[in-house]
């Protein structure tokens, strides 16, 4: 199929749309059993992560004959692309699924926005409204508290979101973005691996913690972006983007499952908050 097919049926761009939903969900899911557990260090999770993904965008290049370019990769792009991931992985030492992915879709989304009204977007009140209801349960979140996540790592997880942000925004200019994703994670690569010298004294991965990191990689990261991209051309934009808000929700409900993690009330009243707003200016 064809990543520029606008003709898909109904039934067809719904099932991709779900399971690039489950896929982004996934990993933060698999994010915080590797390190919940032990089973890596956060660099380690990162570089396995990045790499694995490129070497499977890599060979889908060779499936599809596309030529790999260096002229075809956006630096700004895999700049941000490695920093989402970095900050990503560190941000979940001590996040839960749910909570960390209600942060970083929050930002997202927000960055998004902002760049908007910089570049000369008028919004109506409404939207102001929402931005104002999701900014504030992202505050409401992090409140000093017995409940609340902890700040160093929420704040790294608000940049892996504004990094996020703007590395969607980026994804607007290509031309064919399946090929500029594969050549935006291959030129992470080299990132990756300073990191991991960087870090070598402290490295530390287990088999289990290993393969979490490459089942993140391929499968919820370069799986999950060729699906969504795959489904995209078939979708409003609004419908695109209150696809999203279910990641948090999905994630939430994996870290139950999966991670046994508790589900608080600050965290059912700051997601309230922050997706009713989000819903609010995606709906204008």
């Amino acid at each position: 199929m064809s990543a520029t097919d606008p003709n898909m049926p109904p039934l067809k761009s719904f099932s991709l749309t779900v399971m690039a939903m489950i896929a982004f969900a996934a990993n933060s899911i698999l994010c915080r059993l590797a390190l919940e557990g032990g089973l890596i260090d956060p660099g380690s999770f990162t570089s396995l992560r990045l790499i694995s993904g490129a070497l499977l965008l890599w060979l889908l290049l060779l499936v599809r004959k596309s030529p790999v370019s260096p002229r075809k990769a956006d630096p700004r792009a895999a700049f941000s692309l490695f920093a989402y991931a970095l900050c990503f992985s560190y941000a979940y030492v001590d996040l839960g699924a749910g909570t960390g992915a209600l942060i970083l879709f929050g930002c997202v989304q927000l960055t998004m926005i902002s760049v908007g009204i910089v570049q000369g977007e008028r919004p109506a009140m409404m939207v102001w409204l929402g931005i104002l209801l999701a900014s504030g349960g992202l505050a409401f979140l992090l409140l000093p508290g017995l409940r609340a996540p902890p700040l160093d790592s929420a704040m790294l997880m608000g940049i892996a979101g504004i990094a996020w942000g703007l590395y969607s925004l980026r994804g607007k200019l290509a031309t064919d973005a399946i090929t500029a994703t594969a050549h935006n994670f291959i030129l992470t690569v080299p990132l990756a691996l300073i990191v991991s010298l960087t870090l070598l004294p402290t490295i530390y991965l287990t088999t289990a913690g290993a393969l979490l990191a490459v089942a993140s990689g391929t499968l919820a990261s370069a799986c999950g972006y060729v699906i969504w991209y795959s489904a995209l051309p078939a979708l409003k934009s609004s419908v695109a983007a209150t696809a999203q808000l279910s990641v948090p929700i999905i994630a939430a409900v994996g870290g139950v499952i999966f991670i046994s993690e508790p589900v608080t009330t600050r965290l059912i009243i700051a997601s309230i908050a922050v997706l009713g707003g989000i819903w609010l200016v995606i709906k204008k």
